[in-house]
């Protein structure tokens, strides 16, 4: 049996080594894309990283983390 999985862009997340935050700032994170689920949308849709940048971005402000947008 074949699968074809089509390519998509997702959000890599980097915390600082030990920090103490990462957890909390996980679950804010996991709570984005709980409720881009309750929209009747999959994190693999294409608008994904358009639809919730700038939640991400805000998130950025008060965690201290990085990210990039990789293509898988």
């Amino acid at each position: 049996m074949k699968a074809r999985i089509p390519k998509h862009r997702e959000f890599v997340i980097q915390f600082p080594e030990n920090y103490e935050k990462s957890e909390e700032c996980w679950g804010q994170l996991q709570q984005i894309m709980k409720e881009y689920k309750k929209q009747g949308k999959s994190v693999y849709t294409e608008s994904f990283i358009e639809d919730n940048e700038e939640k991400v971005k805000a998130l950025q402000q008060e965690y201290d983390f990085s990210y990039t947008i990789e293509l898988r």
